[in-house]
Parts: structure tokens; sequence; C-alpha cells
């Protein structure tokens, strides 16, 4: 009777245990994890096994999947940029909302000063410069720190 018990045991904590969902990423990489949640552009999971909790930004999953119903949601669109005129797809993320993303090149300069504007519109100019060079380049993705007049890019690819 103590085999039997221990036998279910064994197989009930198996299921238990078991990843649950599949992500998808746009870079066509597929992670077997136990989905926790999703908030503030972040998607946390924990790997097979452990109970440490790991984070991924929503812009580098495509889709998740219930391996159990086989419900798949989407997640998040591939952005494609291919020339200076997509500018407008590239997106301006917070250092921390890039976990999961590849960094492709650092880029720095000066921000814009334009006399009689207020600072935000000059950040703003300052933004739409670099989200133009990373359009150039072909990166969907920038994360930008200003510093007394002078600006650091990072630009991210899937």
């Amino acid at each position: 009777m103590k085999n039997v018990f221990f036998t279910l045991a064994i197989l009930f904590a198996n299921i238990a245990i078991s990843q649950t969902h599949q992500i998808s990423k746009h870079n066509g990489e597929e992670l077997d994890v136990n989905f926790i949640k999703h908030e503030n552009d972040l998607i946390h999971y924990s790997l097979n096994g452990s109970f440490e909790e790991h984070k991924i930004t929503k812009y580098a999953v495509s889709k998740i999947t219930n391996k159990q119903t086989n419900q798949t949601q989407k997640v998040s669109d591939k952005v494609i940029v291919d020339s200076k005129s997509d500018y407008k797809l590239v997106t301006v993320l917070p250092q921390e909302k890039t976990i999961g993303l590849k960094q492709a090149a650092n880029f720095t300069g000066i921000s814009t000063k334009t006399k009689g504007e207020p600072p935000m519109a000059n950040q703003n100019h300052t933004a739409m410069r670099i989200k133009m060079h990373s359009a150039s380049k072909g990166y969907p993705f920038v994360s930008i720190v200003e510093n007394d007049g002078k600006y650091e890019a990072v630009a991210y690819v899937y």
C-alpha cells in the first residue's frame, strides 16, 4: 500500500512541477517554462524544477502557449525596420525593459538644444534624431540615457 501511495505521489508531483507553458520568441527560440504573470511589459516565469523567477520583455516574445489546453496568447508583433523612414516604428525602452533583447550597438552624441525651446521639446527632438539613426541601421528598439547635454543610446534587436 505504501508503494502505491508513493508512486501516486511521485506522479502528481511530476505533473505539478512540469512545464506548463511554452514561450515563443521573435528570434525563433522557444522556452518551456512555468508562466507566472505578465506585468508592466515584463513576463515573469520560472524554469523546470526551479522556483527562481526570471523576466523577459514582452517585446521579445511573440506568443505564450498553454501546453495543457493548447490555448495561445499573442503577446507582441515583430517590428521590422528597413529604412530611415521607419523611425516611427522604433520603440524607446527604459533599460530595465530590455531583458531578452540583444544589444546591437552603442552610439553617443550631443543632445538637441534649441534656443527658446522647453527642455521637454529638446528631449523629444533628441529622441527623434536617435530613432532615425536606429531606423537607418535597422534596430527596432533603443534605450536612451541623457546626462549634462550628452546622450548615450543603446540599440537592441531580437
